[in-house]
């Protein structure tokens, strides 16, 4: 059984790293204790994300960022390594844990991706309460709004990102989440990577899983996730297929503002990133708990 979780690629200049690590800390044993207790992957990663989206330090859930229009739109995607399965959902705005929804819509819809109000409506079908969209701002991005409002020129204020997890259960199955509020005062409507599958997210039980971050038209432009897999498929390690796929879009593209965690299936990890953080935490061969902010990671340790 493995677990690695990641807290968004970026500046992260804040000195709020400490908050943020016992933040990665907390979701990685509430992940880690499913699959200590025989739970599946796909219960890990979602259970791992509910805790980063109800955390005001990260772009998902409560504390995403605000569009310009100043609201909460939320995209998440759940992966399923057993059969290469997904489900998806894209600028949300009432559901308070979008992960939750992803997983439901894979589970129960007969369809994949479902978008605003659309998905809403399933996820009341589905027994979710709607919560307010100002239940999900925080005071500290509310202030920011307001800010970037009446300095056209103003500097987005950094810290958090979009958060993603990939877990290996204990009968060899793999699943990948990832969550985001998408980039700030970004224009309504406006979709990343996160919910593309094969871009934001991707699983395959014979080789391994990945869940991406940053800046998600780079992403996309790469199908960064499905990239990772490809590569452990090629039979590299999970560490040199992560800084390998990361390099391979930082060569094409100036700045691409990305990272990737990733794990193959005899549990190897991976991860890189091409920003100044990455927060990611994972449990290592012995079952150890570690966290860091920046690469490269000691995740062979």
């Amino acid at each position: 059984m493995r677990l690695i979780l990641h807290g968004g690629a970026g500046p992260w200049e804040k000195d709020n790293h400490p908050q943020v690590l016992d933040g990665m800390k907390r979701a990685l044993i509430a992940g880690w204790e499913v699959l200590r207790g025989g739970g599946s992957a796909l219960s890990a990663v979602e259970q791992a994300t509910i805790i980063l989206e109800d955390h005001p330090l990260f772009d998902a859930g409560f504390g995403s960022f605000l569009n310009d229009m100043g609201e909460v739109e939320m995209d998440a995607l759940i992966t399923d390594g057993r059969n290469r399965d997904f489900g998806a959902i894209a600028a949300v705005m009432q559901v308070k844990n979008p992960i939750t929804l992803a997983r439901l819509i894979m589970q129960n819809s007969g369809h994949r991706f479902f978008v605003g109000a659309g998905a809403e409506k399933l996820a009341v079908d589905y027994g979710l309460r709607l919560v307010p969209n100002v239940s999900l701002v925080t005071e500290e991005e509310f202030i920011a709004f307001q800010h970037r409002l009446t300095n056209a020129d103003a500097v987005i204020p950094p810290g958090r990102g979009t958060v993603g997890a990939v877990a290996l259960d204990s009968v060899g199955h793999i699943a990948s989440a990832t969550s985001t509020g998408g980039s700030p005062h970004k224009k309504k409507g406006r979709v990343g990577d996160v919910p593309i599958y094969g871009a934001g997210g991707y699983s395959d039980d014979r080789y391994g899983g990945a869940s991406s971050t940053g800046l998600g038209e780079n992403i996309m432009r790469h199908v960064l996730s499905k990239q990772v897999v490809d590569r452990i498929a090629a039979g590299v390690s999970a560490t040199e297929a992560a800084v390998s796929a990361a390099e391979e879009v930082a060569a094409h593209i100036p700045d691409p503002e990305v990272g990737v965690i990733a794990l193959d299936a005899d549990g190897r990890l991976g991860a890189s990133h091409t920003t100044a953080h990455m927060p990611i935490a994972w449990i290592d061969a012995a079952g150890d708990l570690h966290t860091a902010m920046t690469g490269p990671y000691p995740l062979e340790a």
